[in-house]
């Protein structure tokens, strides 16, 4: 039990966030009835025709296909529809905004369906707004590229700035700017991109919403404060996964909290399987200067396990963690550069780390519960810091003064690990079945003091409990969403249960067919996922056999391309079974046939391939676009042939060096008449030419970058030269049916 003592430890004084509900003209007639059209525009309160709209919307996101403006107005959709592009379309050609909320007092938006747009509803400057059970599911979101086997930088997301609405960019079910009070409830958004963006907006209390299944975010906020996040589910907002081969989450999260957002309640909400649960940076303002951060928000009783990367990332700034569950991630909590922040009666349990925390200082660790992590805390300072952040030029960045109080360890290779840290006080834990209790060096001033080491003992049922006075003040809601992890739940399952394709996170609603393991490898084997039911085969093409004609969801089929067929097979299977909503939101009642299918398509090709260094004497490709033309008549440092050209990472490929390198490939191709396109992506620079005509030419020096060009049918010589600098290098060539031209996913500085 903790004591009334920790409530100074704590240091923090909290209260909900005000909120006043919107009202209605009162004793007002009844509203009238109205049909949307386009360019509508709302200055009274009205009730929509309930019906499917298709209404497609400009792709300016200065309008909008329907505009609500004034004050004291409810627009109940009563289930209307608005579609902004058809429901088979893919999703990143959606665009523009369905509904544009222009300022105004006590608005109020209800029950509406918004799917086929970049943004389903954008507020600006509105007072007390609410947005009530409103489905903005099925809108925009990009492609991804990363694939089973690795994956590929041009998917990484990065929130940095967000000072000239950077964000809209990557879209969002519902995007607030300026939003002052109001109650965002019982509200869903699945299968974009980001669910609810809050930019400079304060006061909302944010309860029992779904914002699950996207590809970027569930919840974002930006230079937002004292607002109540609770009772909501916020799980597998994610993507930069693939299970056994990549962990990495890039930048996806189910919270994000960004740049002096403070004072912040985040309560009683499911964040599991994000890219990161929670994601709270201090911002780019406090990176350059030291002063700020994203302070004093209080995390309680939330559960953010599963992630690829962290279930808490908080760094930069203080803040509270109380009764918080972060299980089966790669780090339970990242705390780079925390200070003066208060992490009590959390459990960390199967974590590679528990809580570690590079450069914290006044960091108070208590009462806490670690469980299977390998290493539970571990606490560090570098030698050497990035030379380009002003952050350690204007604070002392030091790794000083953890107190490390009354928690469990159990079953960990190492129980506290730190390293040039000082201050250190490691006092009255008990440490259970724990290799090495402590690993310390480089580190002054440091204590252990009435701490219990055991091989065994029980385990407690329960959270240690917070004091009352901390209980009262995040009191659950009547009628909020409790997190729970039964084993039935997707929110129950391990990491593994991470499905992430081209067009981001599966959501287990339909029937779905996915690699075991690389797709490369023969027999190819496949997993059944999706709801409960029966499969069988419906049809084959380019297969020689399979382990099985039918089964349940979940076995395995081991499919054995023909050998003339290894780069062009396709599996078909038909489900049965309960009801199942699409990856595009068509739904069908239980009993009803649902095809999915599972294909290869890899022209083969023999690459012939060279690979040469080059240096300032041969000719720096990256100054000199003709420096190839003197490089190929020299004799190459590895000569190889390869059945595919898909190079990534940052270390060396075998027999080559890491940087400074080109290569010049050829192959030919034989493709069946019809439409295709020839797609590379590139990170340094890429040229590509077929039948002697030059096609590519992105050679000046670029982050990975998506290039396309059109093929017919027919036979085809292909000749690629590539080059890389320094860095991350990615070379990859495909070729793919019908014209590609998606864009993936917006770039760091603007769209």
């Amino acid at each position: 039990m903790l004591t009334r003592a920790f409530i100074g430890l704590l240091g923090i004084t909290l209260t909900t966030a005000p909120f006043t509900q919107a009202q209605s003209p009162a004793k007002a007639k009844t509203p009238p009835t109205i049909e949307l059209r386009s360019g509508l525009v709302i200055k009274q309160s009205v009730r929509i025709t309930p019906r499917v709209y298709r209404l497609s919307a400009p792709e300016s996101l200065d309008s909008a296909v329907v505009t609500v403006s004034g004050d004291d107005i409810t627009v109940d959709f009563a289930g209307a529809t608005m579609e902004g592009t058809a429901s088979d379309a893919m999703p990143d050609v959606a665009a523009g905004i369905a509904i544009r909320v222009d300022g105004g007092r006590n608005v109020r938006i209800m029950n509406a369906r918004v799917r086929g747009y970049k943004v389903g509803i954008l507020a600006r400057h509105a007072k007390n707004l609410s947005l009530i059970d409103n489905d903005l599911s099925y809108n925009w979101k990009p492609r991804l590229y990363s694939v089973i086997e690795h994956e590929s930088l041009i998917d990484w997301l990065s929130f940095h700035h967000n000072e000239k609405d950077e964000w809209l960019r990557y879209g969002a079910g519902a995007y607030l700017s300026d939003v002052d009070a109001g109650e965002i409830r019982g509200n869903t958004v699945t299968q974009g991109m980001n669910g609810l963006m809050l930019v400079r907006t304060n006061g909302l209390r944010i309860w029992n919403n779904n914002f699950s299944f996207n590809s970027g975010l569930g919840i974002g906020l930006y230079r937002s404060s004292g607002n109540s996040i609770l009772h909501n589910r916020v799980d597998y907002d994610v993507r930069g996964y693939s299970d056994p081969f990549y962990r990495r989450g890039q930048d996806a999260a189910d919270l994000l909290m960004y740049e002096q957002s403070d004072k912040n309640i985040v309560a009683y909400n499911s964040m599991t399987h994000g890219g990161d649960g929670l994601f709270l940076w201090a911002g780019q303002s406090t990176m350059d200067t030291g002063d700020g951060g994203a302070n004093d928000n209080l995390f309680y009783l939330n559960d953010f396990s599963f992630a690829p990367a962290n279930g808490i990332e908080a760094t930069f700034s203080r803040n509270v963690f109380v009764r918080n569950y972060a299980e089966g991630c790669e780090y339970g909590m990242w705390g780079g550069y925390s200070f003066g922040s208060r992490i009590v009666g959390n459990r960390f349990i199967d974590n590679r780390t528990g809580i570690a925390i590079e450069h914290g200082q006044n960091n108070l660790i208590v009462a806490n519960i670690f469980v299977g992590d390998s290493t539970a805390v571990r606490v560090w300072g570098d030698s050497i810091e990035p030379s380009d952040w002003g952050y350690p030029k204007h604070r002392d960045t030091r790794s000083t003064d953890y107190r490390i109080d009354g928690n469990m360890f159990g079953r960990a290779r190492v129980g506290v690990r730190a390293a040039n840290t000082s201050g250190l006080t490691v006092t009255n834990n008990r440490f259970i079945d724990v290799d090495s209790v402590a690993v310390v060096r480089d580190t002054i001033g440091y204590s252990f003091i009435d701490n219990t080491v055991a091989e065994d003992a029980p385990w407690p049922r329960r959270f240690l409990r917070p004091p009352r006075e901390l209980i009262d003040s995040v009191l659950p809601l009547a009628g909020g969403f409790m997190p729970s992890r039964p084993d039935t739940s997707l929110a129950g399952r391990p990491r593994s249960a991470i499905i992430v394709d081209e067009w981001g996170p599966f959501d287990y609603r339909s029937p779905k067919l996915w690699p075991v393991d690389s797709t490369h490898e023969l027999p190819v084997r496949l997993r059944t996922l999706g709801p409960p039911g029966k499969w069988r085969v419906a049809s084959r093409r380019g297969i020689a056999s399979l382990s099985s004609e039918g089964g349940t969801i979940g076995d395995t089929i081991s499919v054995t391309p023909k050998p003339d067929s290894l780069g062009d097979w396709e599996l078909t299977l038909v489900y049965t079974g309960t009801s199942t909503v699409s990856p595009r939101g068509v739904a069908l009642p239980a009993g009803a046939a649902y095809p999915f299918s599972y294909g290869v398509f890899e022209p083969q090709t023999d690459w012939t391939t060279r690979f040469f260094k080059w240096s300032d004497s041969t000719g720096d490709p990256r100054k000199n676009p003709d420096a190839m033309s003197s490089l190929t008549p020299t004799a190459p440092i590895l000569s190889a042939h390869f059945p595919r050209l898909d190079y990534e990472g940052y270390r060396a490929i075998p027999n080559l060096p890491r940087e400074n390198f080109a290569l010049e490939t050829t192959g030919s191709v034989d493709l069946a008449p019809g439409e295709y396109t020839l797609r590379t992506l590139s990170d340094d620079g890429v040229r590509v030419w077929v039948d002697g005509a030059l096609v590519i030419d992105d050679w000046k020096p670029h982050e990975t970058a998506l290039d396309f060009a059109p093929l017919s049918g027919g036979h085809h010589d292909i000749r690629v030269q590539y080059y890389q600098g320094d860095g991350w290098y990615e070379l990859r060539l495909e070729i793919v049916r019908g014209k590609d031209r998606s864009p993936g996913s917006p770039g760091a500085h603007g769209s």
